[in-house]
């Protein structure tokens, strides 16, 4: 299990929320709401916030805006990971990643599993890194924003966490990009 290392001072990440629906303004947005509430009761910044419809493009544009950004260390989504046929939020933000983090997807459903049973397998929730930013996806549920927040999110991105998290790893995310050429290499 996980603990708090209360001898590390904790660093607040900037984490962008972004909503994909093709129903919700800012003002009824229950899930992004409560992950903006969640991350900021934690001590970390909200960077910034947006609602999106379940279009590819329209979702991975602000992906790509905010992975650009070096003032974004997370992005959260939530919504659009059902079957629906407007359910794209996988299709168009796991093709950004450059690398899969494919035990977030499974800690989800084991937590999901526990609280909603057989229903889990209807969310394709995922997660990944681009442009050395980690990218969450979420259900569109408040309750499945809860229990991703609660059950994983809160406790990696906390650089007192033991035996591990995601913050303490940041600075070497991008280090494939920085990476001099080989003592002679001609390549």
């Amino acid at each position: 299990m996980t603990s708090i290392d209360e001898t590390k001072q904790f660093v607040p990440l900037n984490i962008a929320v972004l909503t994909v629906s093709d129903t919700r303004a800012l003002v009824d947005d229950k899930s992004g709401q409560t992950l903006a509430d969640r991350l900021l009761a934690a001590g970390h910044h909200l960077a910034a916030r947006e609602i999106v419809t379940d279009d590819v493009e329209a979702i991975r544009a602000v992906i790509r805006r905010w992975t650009a950004d070096a003032g974004v260390d997370v992005v959260i989504t939530t919504g659009g990971t059902g079957f629906t046929g407007r359910d794209v939020t996988p299709e168009a933000v796991e093709p950004l990643f450059e690398k899969r983090m494919d035990g977030f997807s499974i800690a989800f459903h084991m937590l999901s599993y526990a609280k909603i049973g057989t229903s889990t397998i209807q969310s394709r929730a995922t997660a990944g890194v681009a442009g050395a930013t980690y990218i969450f996806c979420l259900p569109g549920s408040p309750g499945a924003c809860r229990d991703g927040w609660d059950g994983i999110l809160k406790a990696q991105l906390d650089y007192r966490t033991r035996p591990c998290n995601f913050v303490e790893i940041m600075p070497r995310l991008d280090e494939h990009l920085r990476r001099t050429k080989a003592q002679g290499s001609t390549v």
